[in-house]
């Protein structure tokens, strides 16, 4: 199986669902965590803001990294050999999976994780979507050859 690089590009739709997702659900819960805080039920309110904190990260983590591709530790490129994932990153650097390497596909087939093992012995993951690919015949294909390096 010979080499073959897939350059990812911004994925604006997935933005948008994950901002109608996080947006509202961040308010909810910031805005409830206001109204306890008021009502002297402090220990519900520090749930509630911890939540609230907690979706803020993660949401703006998941637009900002896998869909936008802004933050250095984002990838911008796939290359699947034959049992070895190098994924090139924003800030220059290439990460190479070499011991280790899974692979996760979600149900919906809209995206896919790998995990694994660099050549230092750190562990490394990441998500990529479908929207990243600029056609889906590059998501069927690199997800293809990661089921069959990995078995799964």
């Amino acid at each position: 199986m010979a080499n073959v690089r897939f350059d990812l590009v911004k994925d604006t739709k997935g933005m948008v669902w994950d901002l109608l997702l996080y947006v509202p659900t961040v308010s909810v819960l910031l805005t409830m965590a206001a109204r306890f805080w008021v009502n002297e039920d402090v220990n519900l309110a520090y749930l509630l803001l911890f939540l609230g904190s907690f979706f803020l990260i993660a949401g703006a983590n998941r637009i900002l990294k896998t869909r936008l591709m802004m933050l250095p530790s984002a990838p911008v490129a796939i290359e699947v050999d034959n049992a070895v994932a190098r994924v090139a990153l924003r800030s220059g650097a290439q990460v190479e999976i070499a011991s280790g390497l899974k692979f996760y596909s979600d149900y919906a087939g809209r995206s896919f994780g790998l995990t694994g093992n660099d050549q230092a012995g750190r562990r490394q993951q990441f998500v990529i979507h479908k929207g990243q690919f600029p056609n889906p015949a590059d998501f069927q294909s690199v997800t293809d050859r990661l089921r069959r390096i990995t078995g799964g």
